[in-house]
């Protein structure tokens, strides 16, 4: 609160009216009666003057009466012979006033005197009445007619004056302050609440906080600054959020980055891990064949039949990662159109009728006649396809395999089903990232490399939908979901 502009200014508008209070009471006290006594030197010389103008007593006016009463002046003047000749006073002074001019003249008058100005005219001197002792300021002398003059004022008043107006200007002063400070308080209040709501906005800016605003308003050097403060916290919010967004973007990048670089290592990894087991077998194989190791044709063609089986492995899975490089990095563009859901899983399982012949599966299809969906055909093709294959290598027990499609508030769910063994609970997640297999020696056995169901997450992610895998009490259920093509229709419409 010390520190407050408000007091500062306040205090400051009290000290410069005690200050000036002061400056006057001093000036008063030191200069004034100077000055006084000048202003009466000059009104005695002035009033001499007048009586310079008659030729004689006879032109004595009434102005130079009126000019006597008016600044406190009583005269006398004699002739040669000190003989009275005019006289501008009253009493007991009238009476006085020719004889001072007799005591002056003959150096009988020893009463002390103080000369101020002296001339071969004219005498002005400060002197005091040897009855009352009241001080006196008088200028005497000779005018050019040859008469004798003496003009006189009182100096009690100048000290009176003094001292009055001494007083009278503390008592402004004080006034004056008390005033002044009332009026200081309430005009800094006027002036720095828009200096506190300013203060404030500086506080709440420095926090980042730049939801508050100036309000005061104003078209002085004030609303200006509370304008350019509200315009440097727009400006301060918008550059702060640009670089929020810029730093969340360089922490994606970085987290992308790293992924990236682990997905690199990782894909080398597998990859190098998948091709090493066929190219064992395919060098193993041409070397037996480059070194004639059996002359038996039929040993010959087996190691033939190696050789172009290992090569298809190999084939199947470097299309296989170039089809899930496009999906994951958005190189091949989705083509949404309407098509028979239930035609292409039937084309699918004709298709694939002698591996299901060699699995000895039992298909079961739960499909309606026609089942428009939205999709891309191609796509939704490679889906059912790496789930019925998926279905088919893990078949055991009752050996039966069901495709099955369900209706749901406009979106179709499609369900393959295969019984087997569950697959393990830690398991569940796991299985949508590439190369990961969870019977690996199983997963050999029938040349998978652990990609399909990848290119299936990949697929699903790039169409919206959604997919996914439940155990069941007798087998494991994959699923995925397309639009329908009824409800599309309805949306266009609306």
């Amino acid at each position: 609160m010390k520190h407050s502009l408000r007091i500062k200014i306040t205090a400051a508008f009290i000290g410069l009216f005690t200050l000036a209070t002061v400056v006057v009471l001093l000036i008063n006290h030191f200069w004034l009666p100077q000055y006084y006594v000048k202003v009466k030197m000059q009104t005695l010389k002035t009033c001499m003057e007048k009586l310079e103008t008659a030729k004689d007593a006879s032109q004595f006016t009434d102005s130079l009466a009126r000019y006597c009463g008016v600044n406190n002046l009583t005269l006398a003047v004699t002739d040669e012979r000190l003989s009275p000749l005019y006289m501008v006073a009253s009493g007991s002074e009238g009476k006085t006033l020719p004889g001072k001019i007799f005591g002056y003249y003959s150096g009988e008058d020893s009463g002390q005197k103080e000369i101020l100005e002296s001339t071969d005219r004219y005498v002005i001197q400060q002197t005091a009445d040897m009855f009352t002792q009241i001080p006196y300021m008088e200028i005497w002398g000779q005018l050019e007619n040859k008469n004798y003059f003496i003009i006189r004022t009182p100096l009690e008043s100048i000290q009176e004056s003094a001292a009055i107006s001494n007083r009278f200007y503390v008592y402004v002063g004080l006034g004056m302050a008390l005033v002044g400070a009332v009026f200081a308080w309430f005009l800094t209040r006027r002036l720095t609440r828009p200096l506190t709501e300013l203060t404030a906005l500086s506080q709440r800016m420095a926090a980042l906080d730049f939801d508050t605003k100036y309000t005061s308003g104003g078209k002085d050097e004030i609303g200006v600054l509370g304008h350019n403060f509200n315009t440097m916290s727009q400006q301060l919010e918008q550059t702060i959020s640009e670089l929020k967004t810029a730093n969340n973007e360089l922490q994606r990048d970085i987290r992308r980055k790293t992924e990236i670089d682990e997905m690199r290592k990782e894909f080398l990894s597998n990859v190098s891990h998948e091709l090493k087991t066929p190219i064992a077998l395919i060098q193993g194989y041409a070397e037996g064949l480059q070194d004639n190791i059996t002359e038996d044709a039929q040993s010959r063609q087996f190691y033939c039949e190696v050789i172009v089986d290992e090569a298809n492995k190999m084939n199947r899975l470097v299309q296989k990662l170039l089809t899930l490089n496009q999906l994951e990095f958005g190189q091949d563009q989705v083509v949404m159109e309407r098509f028979d859901l239930a035609s292409v899983i039937r084309g699918i399982v004709e298709s694939s009728k002698i591996l299901i012949q060699q699995k000895e599966a039992k298909i079961q299809l739960e499909l309606e006649e026609s089942i428009p969906v939205w999709g891309d055909e191609f796509k939704v093709e490679q889906v059912l396809t790496n789930y019925l294959t998926n279905g088919l290598n893990h078949l055991e027990g009752e050996r039966i395999l069901k495709i099955s499609c369900i209706h749901d508030r406009g979106r179709v769910r499609i369900s393959v089903f295969n019984t087997g063994q569950p697959i393990p609970q830690e398991d569940l997640e796991k299985i949508w990232v590439k190369f990961y297999k969870v019977d690996k020696a199983r997963t050999r056995e029938y040349g998978g490399s652990g990609i399909g169901l990848s290119i299936v997450k990949a697929i699903m992610d790039s169409m919206n939908q959604e997919y996914g895998v439940i155990n069941r009490e007798n087998g494991v259920e994959f699923w995925f979901t397309l639009e329908e093509k009824g409800s599309t229709d309805r949306e266009e419409e609306q």
